[in-house]
């Protein structure tokens, strides 16, 4: 049997062509922390302008995160928060919570897709912008939780005077979460 499909349009596949599709699919969902880590890696040299690179402003966060003792979820959460940067530069917090979202709680997955509006009240005013946009999700219940984690974990997580932190040292953590995803349309396909 041919590991590939043989139909022009999906309206024209059967039983077959998505019995070799969803094996071929079980194989490429569990490479998923393979290719986070290689995209993690575009964030190394990274500056942007801050005393850190991308990559180990993130290392910092989840370093944080993981010393304070969170759990492995909430430490990936902090390790992935800006891995959107390079491909949604204007949203990056929207597409770190898009890939996490299947993967995490919903209150990690809320803290991730709103931090950047909550970390907006340690900048904003420099960018003629409103500090207090946070304040627009007071009622949620997850605002306190996405304020701790910009003050413990992602606001100090510029140190230049630290030693360089290694993303192996997440590899662990990152296969963990990504192993078992908890909710989602598709999460049928890794049982």
């Amino acid at each position: 049997m041919s590991n590939q499909a043989t139909f022009k349009a999906v309206a024209d596949s059967t039983q077959g062509d998505w019995d070799i599709i969803l094996n071929e699919q079980r194989a490429f969902i569990k490479g998923l922390p393979d290719r986070i880590m290689q995209h993690m890696m575009l964030l190394d040299a990274d500056f942007g302008g801050f005393p850190v690179d991308r990559l180990q402003h993130c290392l910092q966060t989840a370093e944080l995160a993981a010393e304070d003792g969170r759990d492995d979820e909430y430490v990936v959460c902090a390790l992935l928060h800006d891995i959107g940067d390079s491909l949604g530069s204007l949203n990056h917090a929207d597409v770190a919570a898009a890939i996490l979202e299947p993967f995490v709680s919903d209150a990690n997955h809320w803290m991730i897709k709103h931090h950047a509006i909550f970390q907006g009240y340690n900048f904003f005013h420099y960018l003629g912008m409103d500090r207090n946009l946070r304040d627009n999700f007071r009622a949620s219940p997850h605002y306190e939780r996405t304020e701790e984690f910009i003050e413990k974990y992602d606001n100090p997580a510029f140190d230049y005077d630290k030693p360089r932190l290694e993303l192996s040292t997440f590899e662990p953590l990152i296969r963990k979460v990504f192993s078992s995803p908890k909710k989602g349309v598709y999460q049928s396909l890794m049982d």
